[in-house]
């Protein structure tokens, strides 16, 4: 079966692909391709490995080696690759890791190879993604690849039992709070503790603040947080606190809360659903999701982020980039996405009836439309870890009462820009 046949690209699009891998036709290569711990288990690395049979088809003499890692070995291992040459030909990393891979020279910029492809496969993709990948003119770092935004997991059975209706949408912050004194009257837990970590306070303050008012301008090292915003932000965690589990989103215990119907609100992003939806058939556990509710009527919140896949600027890039090009087609993530329920940057891909028709990934795809970046820019310039736990810090303490939210936004934002000037 050609290619053209088997996987739907025109023969310009196959020809750009594969114009490496003949000269390379009768020379035996080995790439490494490292990716994250999940796509190298289960049904995921099943998948990989078919792309990398079908890939190594047609490279006669090449082996494509699959790693997968952690999120903080992923990372190190990269950095210190790039030192050392020992690193991988091709990966993945999130793109809020991008700038620190950039500054070690982890990351060939592939906007020639890039713009070296035909417009058919170049169209394929979020255009908003490939100007992230794309900082500076003519300096592409990455191919945009696998996604998420952040959704509202609700336990059905505590809501119903507390008299809520779950049929109704949840209007604003008001709103959801007399859905929690419902739920505590009940006996029950209304969220965890979103001030514990970054992504939990930006499911927060994503229901009031904008794109523009978040992140940080590395030229003028200041950050973006607006100050009005973060106290109303500020404020409006002091109100969840008497609801609040204590736990962090990512602790195992929020988990087993919600799934013991023991918490009603459970924010996150799809990664969640797998155990929940286990748990519903083995205990009858009742949930669904819905959008991340803002501070007023017709506003979202919610956390999008990025995975990409990189090219280290290796002896065989080319052929690197021939395969990170081939992974991210259409019919490959179309693929992906229709196997796992996965989110993605191919939008060509996410319109495939196979892919549109799975609710979740239908939400996760609304979601993302509103929700802000996790931590941008990208590519540009690095966050100190720092930074973040200063927002948490200050988070918590006006939650716990310990600082007036006007108080805390004016230290913040000095202490934020004191973090970014010493950065």
């Amino acid at each position: 079966m050609s290619f053209k046949a088997g996987f739907g690209l025109s023969a310009l699009a196959a020809g750009a692909l594969f114009s490496v891998g003949t000269a390379h036709a009768q020379e035996k290569v080995t790439l490494e391709y490292w990716v994250y711990s999940d796509f190298a288990q289960g049904e995921a690395l099943k998948l990989q490995q078919s792309f990398i049979d079908e890939f190594e088809a047609k490279h006669p003499g090449l082996t494509i080696n699959i790693a997968g890692k952690g999120d903080d070995d992923l990372l190190t291992g990269q950095i210190a690759g790039a030192a050392s040459g020992s690193g991988p030909d091709v990966f993945m990393n999130s793109t809020s890791a991008g700038a620190s891979l950039v500054q070690a020279g982890a990351l060939k910029n592939i906007y020639a190879e890039w713009m070296a492809m035909p417009d058919s496969f170049r169209a394929q993709f979020n255009k908003d993604l490939i100007a992230m990948c794309t900082p500076k003119p003519e300096t592409m770092y990455c191919i945009p690849y696998t996604g998420y935004g952040s959704l509202m997991f609700r336990n059905l059975t505590v809501l119903e039992q507390a008299g809520v209706d779950t049929k109704a949408p949840i209007k604003d912050w008001a709103d959801w709070l007399s859905q929690m004194e419902k739920v505590k009257a009940a006996g029950k837990y209304g969220v965890p503790d979103m001030t514990q970590n970054w992504a939990s306070f930006l499911n927060i303050y994503s229901g009031v603040a904008e794109a523009s008012e978040w992140g940080a301008d590395f030229e003028t090292k200041k950050t973006l947080i607006n100050p009005e915003k973060y106290a109303k932000t500020a404020e409006f965690f002091q109100k969840l606190k008497p609801f609040s589990t204590g736990t962090n989103i990512n602790d195992q215990a929020t988990r087993d809360l919600f799934i013991s119907n023991e918490l009603a609100f459970y924010i996150n992003g799809p990664w969640v659903n797998p155990p929940l939806e286990q748990a519903a058939k083995a205990s009858g556990l009742k949930y669904d999701w819905v959008m991340v509710p803002g501070a007023t009527e017709g506003k979202k919140a919610g956390v999008q982020g990025y995975e990409f896949i990189g090219v280290a600027p290796k002896a065989n890039s080319k052929l690197a980039f021939e395969f990170a090009a081939f992974v991210t087609e259409k019919q490959q993530m179309t693929r992906w996405a229709a196997a796992l329920g996965r989110y993605n940057s191919n939008v060509e891909s996410l319109a495939d009836p196979s892919v549109s028709s799975n609710p979740l990934l239908a939400a996760t795809y609304e979601s993302a439309k509103t929700a802000l970046y996790n931590k941008p820019p990208f590519f540009l310039g690095t966050f100190p870890n720092s930074y973040w736990s200063a927002i948490t810090d200050n988070a918590s303490a006006v939650a716990d009462g310990d600082m007036k939210p006007d108080e805390a936004a004016s230290e913040l934002i000095e202490q934020l820009n004191e973090i970014l000037a010493d950065g």
